[in-house]
């Protein structure tokens, strides 16, 4: 297929095959959104590594397409094509995803931008389009549709307000919501968890803190945790080893060990929560760029000045505890040290992220901790 032909109005797509068009494919948001108070520039190595194939172990298990989308010499659009071949094929066909979609407010540019995504989903085998997934369900997932009055946190996205409304308008339609929720960890908890906190841990369980001599050990654990208490879940993919231990590498300066809990039942690692300081307060002003001083004042911020909000993206209890009396007060007691240790650290605001809308025990763990859904992200689908 051809996709590079011109249209009528000038407006053509070309698929990105070189590290400079990736650069641009990069930087057009920084564009789109130069006037929003609250986007935040994302540091080009970290987006490089990410969508490239020797750096992201995803492209070892997915197909993977990018095209910008070019008017009279000015990029005004992206999106990207990609088959997951982890992801479990349903009753009513094979999936393929969208995502990175970002373009300015043109119902054409949009149009041409999905148009061909479907095209390649189709020419794959693909019955249904689901997205934005930028890359996959373990990453970034969903467009902004609630929540524009404030900035992103680490690994969560942020799009313009009229985004959602030209993806509908192509004939998508919501599959899911993924909400964000924000608390102020300072705040008195409901008397009912603190009566249940206040119980103490049961017989048999341990909580510790991440051993970071033991680094890949425990990222193993986590995953492994990860994968089994997350697989009945909407839409899971489990997440490999290579991916997590990629993760894990980039994120080993961040991590703060205090803000990574293990429980432990009867000697068995169980569960864990992982609190990440929130680095997108670190990399405001740095404009992408970590040269020629950017990693200097990058890791003063979050040596020595700190952050002050925290982000927590995964917590996760094994399947075989979910239904025991220990298991079930798990998710309370490290959620409270998390919060207590936060609090200890000088963070003022967490957030929980991101929920789906009918994980409903999770949502009631978030809001009996006192949290308030304060950004929806859609994700939407379309039979092609």
């Amino acid at each position: 297929m051809a996709f590079d032909t011109p249209a009528p109005s000038d407006l053509m797509l070309a698929p990105v095959r070189s590290a400079a068009e990736l650069r641009r494919f990069i930087d057009l948001p920084n564009r789109l959104n130069a006037e929003d108070p609250n986007w935040v520039v994302p540091l080009m190595y970290e987006r490089m590594a990410a969508l490239t194939p020797k750096t992201n172990p995803f492209f070892d298990h997915a197909e993977v397409q990018l095209w910008l989308a070019v008017r009279d010499g000015r990029d005004v659009g992206r999106i990207s094509a990609q088959i997951d071949r982890l992801a479990t094929e349903s009753g009513a066909g094979k999936t393929g995803n969208f995502g990175m979609i970002a373009g300015e407010d043109d119902p054409e540019v949009f149009g041409l931008l999905l148009r061909t995504a479907e095209a390649w989903l189709r020419e794959r085998g693909c019955t249904q389009a689901l997205g934005p997934f930028n890359l996959s369900i373990n990453e970034e997932v969903g467009l902004l549709v609630d929540g524009f009055d404030s900035k992103p946190m680490v690994m969560m996205g942020h799009d313009p307000r009229y985004a959602g409304a030209r993806v509908e308008e192509q004939g998508y339609v919501k599959a899911k919501d993924v909400y964000a929720y924000v608390c102020d960890p300072r705040a008195a908890l409901p008397p009912v968890v603190v009566r249940r906190i206040k119980r103490g841990l049961p017989a048999g369980v341990t909580m510790r803190q991440l051993d970071m001599k033991r680094y890949d050990e425990e990222v193993k654990a986590l995953t492994s945790i990860l994968n089994d208490a997350w697989s009945e879940n909407w839409g899971f993919v489990p997440t490999t080893e290579a991916e997590t231990a990629q993760l894990g590498k980039a994120l080993k300066d961040v991590i703060d060990p205090r803000l990574v809990l293990f429980a432990e039942i009867d000697g068995e690692v169980a569960a864990f929560i992982v609190l990440l300081p929130n680095v997108n307060e670190a990399i405001e002003g740095l404009k992408g760029k970590l040269l020629p001083f950017g990693w200097a004042r990058l890791l003063w911020r979050l040596k020595v000045k700190r952050v002050k909000s925290i982000r927590i993206p995964l917590m996760g209890l094994k399947k075989k505890f979910a239904d025991s009396l220990r298991g079930q007060v798990l998710p309370f007691h490290l959620m409270n040290a998390g919060r207590d240790a936060g609090i200890a650290l000088g963070y003022d605001k967490f957030e929980f992220s991101w929920i789906l809308e009918d994980n409903m025990p999770m949502r009631r763990i978030s809001e009996a901790m006192g949290a308030r859904i304060y950004k929806t992200y859609r994700l939407y689908e379309k039979t092609l």
